[in-house]
């Protein structure tokens, strides 16, 4: 019995030994990866690890190929102003035939002024003009049957020349007459006014109803529909243009238009010491931003040169400054104020000096202050787009 007792009390104590190192086994495993985990938390000193403050990516400046410009501005005009106005006197308006914008060629009528008084006329004249034709021709006779009695005798010299006379006065008279009916006819041709080329209608004063006199203003037109920009330049830019430069002109609502030198002036206001250049502006019809009399702004396309580019989004503005961010070796960033200059798309031209190798924050640039500790990730590759299915494989795919 003391046997199986001390067998027993054997047993019972392996058993409790192997729990208690089951036991210790367990709970030492997750102590010692909580051991791990603090000392991967901290620095060689024991301080805590810092935290990235955020996840960026970078680029390095590229060299872009980019437009050598010189900005101006100016006023739109339009290329030439034609002044329509009336050749008849004292005639009613009709007909206007043609409003502000109406685009015109040349000959069409604009205007009718009311033609029965000059219808009137034209035809006195006409009937001045026979009774001259009438009284001509029986002078003439007389005329000749003087001269036929000239060697008898039978009338005075004196007679003879009165004849004559009358003869001439005759087709005087009838020249004069003639001259008259031209007259009244033209006045009947400029009861229509014409168009004197083609263009845009651009003011009109012209109203039914009204009676105007000789060289009064109906309407005004822009011939050939063709504006300019008038820009102004110093005197000292003056020599980098030439005429058939390419000018890009951008209005005030954000129309641009392409368009070239025509002409230099010859002279520079001696007040701004700037002069005019004026580039042509064609297609203006298709063009509707632009108009004369607008407030333009514009570039002079002068040539291209290479300069290092960033993207866009690496430029912080901030208390006034452009700044960018760089990259420093131990992954913390350095804040830098740099000059901008020329755009290309999004991509902008870094004009002060940049350190050698180095590399621009640019996603996440807005959100970093000086110092800060960054993790830095590759920038994702574009996805490229699903390629399209035809419509019958597509169905038979969703079948």
């Amino acid at each position: 019995m003391k046997t199986m007792k001390r067998s027993t009390l054997v047993i019972a104590l392996v058993a409790l030994a192997v729990v208690i190192a089951a036991a210790v086994f367990m709970t030492r495993k997750p102590a010692d990866k909580a051991a791990a985990a603090a000392t991967a938390g901290k620095t060689k000193d024991g301080a805590p690890a810092p935290k990235p403050a955020l996840t960026v990516t970078v680029a390095r400046p590229e060299a872009t190929e980019l437009t050598v410009t010189l900005a101006a501005n100016g006023n739109v005009a339009a290329w030439q102003e034609a002044v329509v106005g009336s050749e008849s006197n004292g005639l009613k308006l009709a007909e206007v035939r043609v409003n502000v914008g109406d685009v015109v060629k040349k000959g069409q009528v604009l205007a009718v002024f009311s033609p029965e008084t000059v219808r009137a006329d034209i035809a006195q004249s006409r009937a001045s003009l026979a009774e001259a034709r009438a009284t001509a021709a029986d002078a003439a006779g007389n005329a000749a049957r003087a001269r036929t009695l000239q060697a008898t005798g039978a009338l005075s010299q004196q007679q003879i020349n009165q004849y004559q006379t009358t003869e001439q006065t005759a087709k005087a008279r009838v020249e004069a007459a003639e001259a008259v009916l031209a007259a009244q006819e033209v006045r009947g041709r400029n009861t229509q006014v014409l168009a004197p080329d083609d263009g845009v209608i651009s003011a009109r004063t012209a109203t039914v109803g009204s009676v105007v006199s000789a060289g009064t203003e109906l309407f005004r037109l822009i011939r050939q529909g063709r504006l300019e920009w008038r820009a102004e330049v110093t005197s000292a830019e003056l020599g980098r243009i030439s005429v058939g430069t390419t000018a890009f002109v951008v209005s005030a609502s954000g129309a641009q238009v392409r368009g070239k030198v025509r002409s230099i002036a010859p002279t520079v206001d001696p007040q701004t010491r700037a002069a005019l250049v004026y580039v042509d502006l064609p297609n203006v019809q298709q063009n509707t931003g632009i108009k004369a009399g607008m407030f333009a702004r514009g570039d002079f396309e002068l040539g291209r040169s290479s300069a290092p580019t960033v993207p866009q989004s690496a430029i912080v503005p901030r208390d006034g400054f452009n700044n960018v961010f760089l990259l420093k070796p131990d992954n913390h960033v350095s804040q830098l104020k740099v000059q901008v200059g020329r755009r290309l798309n999004d991509r902008i031209e870094i004009t002060s000096a940049l350190p050698e190798g180095a590399r621009v924050v640019v996603q996440g640039a807005g959100f970093l202050n000086d110092g800060d500790l960054v993790r830095v990730v590759d920038t994702p590759a574009p996805t490229p787009a699903p390629a399209a299915v035809p419509a019958p494989a597509a169905a038979a795919a969703a079948k």
